[in-house]
């Protein structure tokens, strides 16, 4: 790998743009794009990179309603591809409009992850004017289909089908505090519970008619106890096994007898390649109680993510480290990521070491993402340092 020099890092940070990199974000920002209605967003961002003079690819990626966003960026000599790949698509939450006040962005997407994104196409409009890279080169690579339970990461998995990936992936999701080396595997699940019959007030119940709320809080109290049990399965930075149940809905009135109840939740795992047994061990505990109670029980199971480690002799580790350690004088801690994304799908299924790391950004998944202008300014410094010293390998 490339040394970082004080000169290549003095020339990287007089590069990044500023004013360019924002009048980037608050262009992605400023276009609605919940997830699987991405298409509007990906044009823009076309728009953008081809105005920069990039070449620019439209792959369908398994998803003709907003195809991808690619770009290539070859310097010309032998080394390795860094990839920057990012989600275009937001939360179905009401739309933000772009904003910026006392130095912090605000807007649908500011925090996951637009101004991520936008900090790499600096980066990469930086890496191609000071012809800083040593060797190989830089993908970039976005897209639609991103956040759970709409959508299914499948231009990832199209990404990784075509060959469409480098050999290793940085992506700017909002994790600042640490360099992620582990994380849990994780499902989204939603519970179904009905019974025969219509729905009826409480005092005319027929003898012996099956309660789905009695079930749903019977599920409840399982769901928690296995928890309890869960807790010994562990592993080195990522904690431990858990279920979580976030909401259980059921009825139209307070003394009514409803016909259904829904359970929603999640479940997630330390050990990687559990997923799938995992899944079949919940389907068991919840048709066990559909016997029990003479209900039906529906089971809508997704595995957003499967458990994984990262091997920390990566080369793309050291380059990292390095870059971080450049721009805040220290290199990064390690430890989990708490959530999953993308990263978890390069290393899990395509064999490729991914990094998350993007700005110190808060409010994801609300209506108030924010993220210091500041931070996006670093971020992008540390991606194209981190391109320089990955890329000459």
């Amino acid at each position: 790998m490339a040394t970082l020099s004080s000169a290549t890092i003095q020339t990287i940070q007089r590069a990044i743009n500023q004013q360019r990199l924002m009048e980037t974000a608050i262009a992605l920002v400023g276009v609605p794009s919940p997830t699987c209605s991405a298409g509007a967003v990906a044009d823009r961002l076309a728009a953008i990179l081809t105005d920069d003079g990039f070449t620019v690819e439209r792959p369908v990626a398994d998803w003709p309603e907003a195809p991808a966003v690619v770009v290539r960026f070859q310097s010309g000599k032998p080394g390795r591809t860094l990839q920057f790949d990012g989600h275009l698509d937001t939360v179905h939450l009401p739309f933000v409009p772009p904003r910026v006040e006392d130095g912090i962005f605000y807007g649908s997407g500011a925090s996951d992850m637009k101004g991520g994104i936008a900090a790499f196409v600096e980066a990469l409009r930086v890496l191609r004017e000071t012809d800083s890279l040593p060797g190989g080169g830089s993908l970039l690579t976005a897209h639609d289909h991103h956040e759970g339970p709409w959508g299914d990461r499948r231009q990832v998995y199209a990404f990784m089908r075509d060959g469409i990936v480098g050999d290793a992936v940085l992506l700017p999701e909002y994790l600042a505090d640490r360099l992620p080396v582990a994380g849990r595997g994780m499902a989204i699940f939603e519970v179904r519970i009905t019974r025969d019959g219509e729905p009826v007030h409480e005092v005319l119940r027929p003898a012996g008619i099956a309660d789905v709320v009695k079930t749903g809080t019977t599920l409840v109290n399982r769901l928690y106890e296995l928890g309890e049990q869960l807790k010994s399965v562990t592993a080195p930075y990522v904690g431990s096994d858990s279920t979580f149940v976030g909401r259980i809905q059921a009825g139209e009135i307070y003394n009514q007898s409803p016909t259904l109840c829904t359970v929603n939740g999640t479940r997630r795992w330390v050990t990687p390649g559990q997923g799938k047994a995992i899944q079949a061990e919940f389907e068991q505990v919840v048709q066990a109680l559909a016997r029990e109670t003479n209900t039906q029980i529906s089971v809508d199971y997704h595995i957003q993510g499967e458990a994984w480690q990262l091997d920390q002799t990566q080369p793309i580790v050291t380059a990292f480290q390095d870059a971080y350690s450049a721009i805040t004088g220290a290199p990064l801690a390690l430890g989990a990521k708490p959530f999953v994304d993308d990263g978890s799908s390069y290393i899990t299924t395509g064999g490729i070491p991914a990094i998350t790391h993007g700005p110190d950004a808060k409010g994801a998944h609300t209506l108030n993402e924010a993220v210091p202008v500041a931070e996006l300014v670093r971020v992008a410094q540390v991606y194209a340092l981190t391109a320089i010293g990955f890329c000459g390998g």
